[in-house]
């Protein structure tokens, strides 16, 4: 997967360099990384320390709402508890403190994605002691509310609920009835965005407040928690029918808006490579990313969505999780480590192609351990054991050829304006032959673009700032 094959026709190569598209001319597209695991371990300083020299800008961080609250498993709310005070005696900010603390620390910026499940005592139903059944908005604006006016110094981005598509997060997806299931969960979403996002820019005004955080697949609905679909979750979110029309039903009634300033997404592939699109047309992964934001634009158009920063203005995508499943260890859904490796390069120059996306997050940092049928998350760039994998060499410098564009794209991380030296080395060759040398942006990127009539291959080398070991890309064949 290192390369792509191809036969280049004729016998001479011509090379011409290009800047970006002038989309991406002075991109700031960011790098993430997500792994609240790796967050609480005892070496956790070394792990931060690690993220910052390898590139990473921002962690996404997890405020989840069941674990900060007091007395959470409860039917009732602690007598005299005030839950929008984030000084109440019962709030335990302890590990979120301490994580912030050393992002902000190694000079990264932290996301908070502020989300449940929540306490059972702030749910419509406490006797069903279920902490993801139909969350109260309101509450959960209080505590919204309570995070922003700890961490409003220190945090400047906020995701409003974690994959609210998903059962494991929020139910119920569906109501159903004689064979028949509509959607439950986005007027639910839609309450609880209507009360944090307000709740937080109260009191953290100049911070950005993101909705969505969709995961990228579902289910047919046959229950009540099937996993819901992310392109029928929006249309249901933004009150609009299949054909978006305005939608009628009784879960419309008084419609009003979600507004945010951006949609959060996870676009991971599972098995697909991440130019392939899904085979659900209301399912989508990193290729179907246009048709995403087409229907954003046109609920938005319809009134359905908001952007707190001005009506007319497009909603920008935020990439808070993306990765692949590695086999090793995960033998259902994991590919190969070096096809994760190849991957994740390409996936990082889509992001950057597309000019609606500003961030692209790696989850997860280290691999979680396997159950029997697979459970756990196994995308990490580490093995459980700590053993780096291929995707870790690549990662300080992604590299990718783009056959249709005709361009070669890469990435010096830590960003800034870096010397690398693009090489050729023509089939048959064992020969490495700088053809370019260049200065890439200040987040680290540039593009090249050839026009190759000889079969060859790619790479790029670029030393740290300061000195040390030469880096060199992994190896791509332009392929047309």
């Amino acid at each position: 997967m290192a390369r792509l094959p191809i036969l280049l026709a004729a016998a001479a190569l011509a090379l011409c360099a290009a800047a970006a598209p002038a989309a991406r001319a002075a991109s700031n597209l960011e790098t993430g990384i997500a792994d609240d695991a790796a967050l609480a371990r005892p070496d956790a300083p070394s792990t931060v320390a690690a993220w910052a020299a390898l590139g990473i800008d921002d962690v996404r961080v997890f405020a989840q709402w069941g674990r900060i609250a007091p007395r959470s498993g409860d039917a009732r709310r602690p007598a005299g508890f005030d839950p929008a005070n984030p000084a109440a005696p019962g709030y335990d900010w302890s590990a979120l403190d301490r994580a912030v603390a050393l992002v902000r620390g190694a000079g990264m910026t932290v996301t908070l994605s502020v989300t449940g499940p929540g306490p059972v005592w702030a749910t419509a139903r406490p006797s069903s002691f279920n902490p993801r059944l139909n969350p109260v908005p309101a509450q959960f604006g209080l505590f919204a509310r309570a995070v922003a006016l700890r961490y409003g110094s220190r945090v400047d981005r906020y995701i409003v609920w974690n994959e609210p598509n998903l059962p494991l997060w929020l139910q119920p997806q569906f109501r159903c009835r004689s064979g028949r299931c509509t959607p439950a969960s986005p007027h639910i979403y839609r309450a609880l965005v209507r009360a944090a996002a307000p709740a937080i820019h109260a009191v953290d005004p100049g911070s950005r407040v993101l909705m969505g955080a969709l995961a990228p697949a579902g289910q047919n609905p046959r229950s009540t928690n099937a996993a819901m679909r992310p392109l029928q979750f929006l249309r249901s979110l933004g009150c609009v029918t299949n054909r978006l029309r305005r939608d009628r039903s009784a879960s419309c009634r008084g419609f009003r808006p979600a507004a945010a300033d951006g949609i959060a997404y996870h676009p991971h592939g599972v098995r697909r490579p991440p130019d392939v699109r899904a085979p659900n047309r209301d399912d989508a992964g990193l290729a179907d990313l246009p048709r995403l934001e087409a229907l954003v634009d046109r609920i938005q158009r319809r009134g359905g969505l908001r952007n707190s920063r001005g009506r007319t203005r497009k909603l920008d995508l935020f990439l808070t999780e993306y990765g692949y499943q590695t086999n090793p260890p995960d033998r259902f859904v994991g590919v190969s480590p070096a096809r994760q490796a190849a991957w994740l390069q390409q996936g990082a120059y889509m992001a950057w192609r597309d000019p609606r996306v500003r961030t692209m997050t790696q989850y997860v940092w280290r691999d979680e351990r396997v159950g029997s049928r697979g459970a756990g998350w196994q995308s990490g760039l580490r093995f459980v054991d700590d053993r780096p994998k291929p995707a870790l060499r690549g990662f300080p410098q992604p590299f990718w050829a783009d056959r249709r564009a005709g361009r070669l794209w890469g990435q010096v991380r830590p960003g800034g304006a870096h010397a690398v030296s693009v090489q050729r080395r023509v089939a048959g060759s064992t020969r490495w032959t700088t053809i370019r040398r260049l200065r890439t942006n200040g987040r680290g990127f540039f593009a090249l673009r050839v026009r190759a009539t000889r079969r060859a291959d790619y790479r790029f080398t670029w030393q740290p700032d300061g000195g040390g070991a030469l880096r060199v890309s992994d190896v791509r064949r332009l392929a047309r």
